[in-house]
C-alpha cells in the first residue's frame, strides 16, 4: 500500500508541474503508475485481480486527496483569492453551469458574492477590474488561454494547432492573421458591404410588412436570425443563403445552434476535446456544423465572384495573396468559415432581439427613439411610400446609438469567455498597478456580462435598460446623474484580438433598428399601458432564457406589428 501512496504523490507532483494537455496524457497518468507498482520485480508477474483492484483504489484515492488538499491549501498560488470551494477543487463546477447554459449568470453571482476577483477554477481567475483590462486583453496583454483548445472544431482535419484566428494561442501567428482581417474591414471594404446590407434590410422590411396589421404574432428573433444569416451569405459566400425567403429548410441555422453546445462545455475541460470530438455519436452535431462550414468554404473558393465580398478582401486582392496555392487558399478560407458565420450572424441577431425586447417593455425609451428617427427622416419615397433613411447619417443620432450601446452593455454577444494566460516561460504577469499577479499556468477571464453590470461602473440600476446613461449630461433631460464608465465597456472585446467587424456590426444594427422603428410599430401586447408588470416580466423571462454557448443563444421574441406606412400614408 505504501508504494501505491508514494506513486500517487509522485504522480501528483509531476502532474502539477507538467500538466498534460490531452486525454492520452491524463489517461496514462491515471492508469500506468499503479500498474507498474503492481509488477513483481524479478518474475515480472502480476498479482491476483483483487490485489490489482485494491492497488488502483489506493492510488486513485491518494491522488484525488493529494490534489484536493493542494488546491485548497495556503500553498497554492491562488490561495489568497476567494471563490467557492468546489471551484477551487475542480472545473466541474463551471462545467455544470455550462451544460445548463447559465455560466454567465453563475459568474455574475460569484462576483457579487466574492468581489471583483474570483477564483472560478483550480487555476483560473475571473476579474472585473477595469484597470486590469489593458493588461489582460490589450496590446501588452497576454495570449489566449487553454479554453480555446477546448473549443476547437478541427475543421478540415487541420494539424496546425488552431482552426482560425479566433482560437490562435500564439501571439505572433495571431498578429500575422489579423492583418488580413483588418484589411477586410477597412473603411473602403465596409463601404463595399453596404449595398447588399441595405438590400437585405429592405427585404426584411417587406416580409414584416406582409404580416403587419394582421394581429398575427411574429417571431422577431427568428426573422433577425434569418436576416443576419442571409447578410453573412451575401458578404462572405456569394449570396448562398435565402433564409428570409425560404426559411431554414436546409437546417443551416439549426446546425449552428446545435453545433455550439458541445464546445461551450469542452472549453472548461480543454484536454478532453480530442477524445470527445473523435466519438461520432457525441460530437455529431458539432461535426455537422463544422462540415457545413467546410462546404461553404469550398463553394466560395470555386465561385467566380463578381463583387468584392469578405473573402475577396481576405485572400484574393492583387499582391502576394495571388501567390498562394489553391490548397493554401482553401485552408485559409475554410478555417475562417465558422468564425465568419457565428460572429457575423448570431451575435448581431441576438443584440437586435435584445434591444427590441427592452424597447417594447420601456415605451418611454421606444417613443423617444421614434421621435428622434421621425425628425431625422421625415420624408417618404414617392415610389414605394417608405420613409427614406440615409444609412451614413445614422452614426450622428445620439439616442439611436445610446440605445444600441445599452443593448450591447446588457447583452454582450460573448458574455464570459475572454480568457487569456501568461506566455509560457514568462513566469507570470503583474496586471499593472492592480496588485493582481497571474502566475504562469493560471488562466484569467474578463467576463463582459458581469463587468457591464458592476455598479461601480454603471449606476444607478446597472441591470436596467437606460439609454440616457450614454448621453451627455446636458442632453439627458433630467437631473438624474449616471455613472457610465466607458473604460469598462467591452462588448466587442478589447485590444489586438477585439472584433474586427465591429464597425460593420454597428452600421448593420443602426440601419436595421432605424428602418424598423421608423417604418413599423411593435408591441408585445396591445394597450400596453395596462400591462406594465407583465411587460417587466416579459423582459425577465427573455433575459433568463439566454443561454451562454460562448456566444448567446437567444429565446424567441413574439410581437405584433402595425405598419406606420399604412397609418400615415405616403405623403
Amino acid at each position: 500500500m505504501l508504494v501505491h501512496i508514494c506513486a500517487a504523490l509522485v504522480t501528483h507532483f509531476w502532474f502539477r508541474n507538467r500538466e498534460p494537455s490531452n486525454w492520452i496524457g491524463v489517461t496514462s497518468l491515471l492508469a500506468l503508475p499503479p500498474l507498474v507498482t503492481l509488477v513483481h520485480p524479478g518474475s515480472w508477474s502480476f498479482p491476483p485481480p483483487a490485489l490489482i483492484v485494491h492497488g488502483y483504489i489506493v492510488f486513485w484515492l491518494t491522488l484525488v486527496l493529494s490534489i484536493i488538499s493542494y488546491r485548497v491549501s495556503p500553498f497554492h498560488p491562488l490561495a489568497k483569492h476567494r471563490g467557492p470551494l468546489l471551484c477551487k477543487v475542480s472545473k466541474l463546477y463551471g462545467t455544470y453551469f455550462a451544460i445548463k447554459g447559465t455560466y454567465h449568470q453563475c459568474v455574475k453571482e460569484l462576483h457579487e458574492q466574492y468581489g471583483p476577483v474570483v477564483r472560478v477554477g483550480p487555476n483560473e481567475l475571473s476579474i472585473i477590474e477595469k484597470n486590469a483590462i489593458p493588461h489582460v486583453l490589450g496590446v501588452n496583454g497576454m495570449p489566449r488561454g487553454p479554453l480555446w483548445d477546448g473549443r476547437r472544431f478541427h475543421q478540415g482535419g487541420t494539424q496546425k494547432g488552431y482552426d482560425s484566428i479566433i482560437d490562435v494561442r500564439d501571439a505572433k501567428v495571431h498578429h500575422d492573421l489579423r492583418k488580413d482581417w483588418n484589411n477586410a474591414f477597412s473603411a473602403s471594404a465596409v463601404r463595399d458591404y453596404q449595398d447588399p446590407l441595405e438590400a437585405r434590410v429592405k427585404q426584411l422590411r417587406g416580409h414584416l410588412q406582409s404580416v403587419a396589421g394582421t394581429r398575427e404574432k411574429v417571431s422577431l428573433s427568428t426573422w433577425f436570425s434569418h436576416f443576419a444569416f442571409d447578410v453573412v451569405g451575401d458578404l462572405a459566400f456569394g449570396g448562398c443563403f435565402e433564409l428570409m425567403r425560404e426559411g431554414d429548410t436546409n437546417g443551416f441555422r439549426r446546425s449552428m445552434d446545435e453545433g455550439m453546445q458541445l464546445p461551450a462545455i469542452m472549453q472548461h475541460i480543454p484536454w478532453i476535446n480530442p477524445l470527445i470530438t473523435s466519438i461520432p455519436f457525441i460530437s455529431s452535431k458539432m461535426r455537422a456544423f463544422s462540415d457545413f462550414g467546410v462546404d461553404q468554404g469550398k463553394k466560395r473558393i470555386a465561385l467566380d465572384a463578381t463583387r468584392k465580398d469578405l473573402f475577396y478582401y481576405l485572400y484574393e486582392i492583387p499582391g502576394e495573396k495571388n501567390d498562394r496555392t489553391l490548397e493554401e487558399q482553401l485552408d485559409r478560407v475554410v478555417s475562417n468559415c465558422l468564425l465568419t458565420i457565428v460572429a457575423g450572424s448570431d451575435t448581431t441577431a441576438t443584440t437586435l432581439t435584445a434591444i427590441f425586447c427592452f424597447l417594447l417593455s420601456e415605451r418611454r425609451v421606444y417613443n423617444a427613439l421614434k421621435v428622434e428617427l421621425d425628425e431625422a427622416f421625415p420624408n417618404y419615397n414617392v415610389v414605394d411610400g417608405w420613409p427614406e433613411i440615409e444609412i451614413n447619417s445614422l452614426g450622428q443620432l445620439p439616442y439611436l446609438n445610446a440605445v444600441i450601446d445599452e443593448g450591447l452593455r446588457l447583452v454582450p454577444a460573448v458574455p464570459t469567455q475572454l480568457q487569456r494566460a501568461p506566455e509560457p516561460g514568462s513566469g507570470g504577469k503583474m496586471l499593472g498597478d492592480t496588485q493582481i499577479f497571474i502566475p504562469e499556468g493560471v488562466a484569467v477571464n474578463i467576463p463582459p456580462f458581469a463587468l457591464h453590470r458592476d455598479p461601480r461602473y454603471f449606476s444607478p440600476h446597472p441591470d436596467s435598460f437606460i439609454p440616457e446613461r450614454w448621453l451627455p449630461i446636458e442632453a439627458k433631460g433630467s437631473a438624474q446623474q449616471y455613472t457610465t464608465d466607458k473604460e469598462a465597456f467591452i462588448p466587442f472585446s478589447y485590444g489586438p484580438a477585439n472584433c474586427a467587424g465591429k464597425t460593420l456590426a454597428r452600421i448593420e444594427m443602426r440601419y436595421v433598428l432605424a428602418t424598423l422603428v421608423r417604418c413599423f410599430d411593435f408591441y408585445h401586447f396591445r394597450c400596453e399601458g395596462a400591462h406594465l408588470d407583465v411587460l417587466k416580466a416579459k423582459v425577465k423571462e427573455w433575459t433568463d432564457g439566454l443561454r451562454d454557448k460562448f456566444v448567446f443563444d437567444k429565446p424567441g421574441l413574439d410581437v405584433e406589428i402595425i405598419s406606420r406606412r399604412q397609418s400615415q400614408g405616403s405623403n
